[in-house]
């Protein structure tokens, strides 16, 4: 298919850093210089394989240089003390709806009751940094009834949510929010694949309470871990992939004509995109956020 740039945009911003936990690690705030630049890049139709033409937003990233790291090279991307790094999915700012709650030292949603409508200054978020190889560690919790959900090797598609480009490690209030009982044989739950594999064990702890959680991916191996257990492993850009997708919601033909083709090149020719957390109109906290590239 035919790609055109169309056009850049610059946003500066500029500042200095905050103290996160003392010593030589410190968290960049959200006035430390950050040049943000936008490009459209515009892919043609492809009428053979019934894909529609869309634009993809290349942004500049963020350097992981202004992040703490300990001594097993885990950057520290959210610590509790400033948001600088994330943006809006497809903006250029952090929607007024996601705030730093200071008591839990943690990232937090302030749900709007809207469901995936993502009004009243919500919707989602990404990390400013593509990454290829990596093991993503956070803490999750979630109020009762809550929704939520973590993506990785995000693309930025104009116009299209974030889900048609990227697995979702599904975060749940499993007894009380009716898509724990949707989907099949429990594929809607905490930390499974969204609507394709379901975490085995379910041990997502109760509404108000921390789980932890890990996503690996390495070379196309993605790994869910939930409480210190491997609960889904799946494998990128395999038949098996290609055949989970087809049998979900996001198969070809269905309510997202670009979902298969997206999510069946998962990660664009690079193999690699945006760390999101999703805007799914409930209150969700997030904390411990951290990344080890595995390069």
């Amino acid at each position: 298919m035919k790609t055109t740039v169309l056009f850049a945009s610059v946003i500066v911003l500029a500042g200095s850093l905050t103290s996160c936990g003392g010593g030589k690690n410190v968290c960049p705030d959200e006035s430390t210089p950050y040049t943000v630049k936008t490009k459209e890049i515009f892919v043609a139709a492809d009428s053979v394989k019934g894909i529609p033409e869309y634009t993809i937003f290349e942004k500049s990233q963020v350097d992981l240089k202004a992040f703490p790291k300990d001594d097993d090279n885990v950057i520290t991307i959210f610590c509790g003390k400033s948001l600088y790094g994330w943006r809006g999915y497809n903006k250029d700012a952090v929607p007024g709806r996601w705030v730093i709650d200071e008591e839990e030292n943690a990232l937090k949603f302030n749900g709007s009751g809207g469901g995936e409508a993502q009004n009243l200054d919500g919707g989602d978020i990404v990390f400013a940094h593509k990454f290829k190889n990596f093991e993503l560690s956070f803490e999750w919790k979630v109020a009762k009834g809550s929704n939520s959900g973590v993506f990785v090797l995000a693309q930025e598609i104009k116009g299209e949510p974030i889900y048609i480009s990227s697995p979702e490690f599904q975060i749940l209030d499993n007894a009380n929010h009716p898509d724990a009982t949707q989907g099949e044989n429990g594929n809607r739950q905490a930390a499974s694949l969204y609507d394709m594999i379901p975490a085995k064990p379910q041990n997502a702890h109760p509404f108000g309470e921390w789980n932890k959680a890990k996503i690996t991916v390495f070379k196309g191996s993605v790994f869910h871990e939930q409480n210190g257990k491997t609960v889904v492993e799946y494998h990128l850009w395999t038949p098996k992939w290609n055949e989970l997708i087809a049998n979900s919601k996001f198969k070809p033909g269905g309510d997202f004509p670009l979902a298969y083709e997206l999510l069946t090149n998962l990660g664009g020719p690079e193999r690699e995109g945006y760390i999101g957390f999703q805007d799914h109109g409930d209150d969700v906290w997030y904390r411990n956020i951290r990344v080890k590239i595995l390069d």
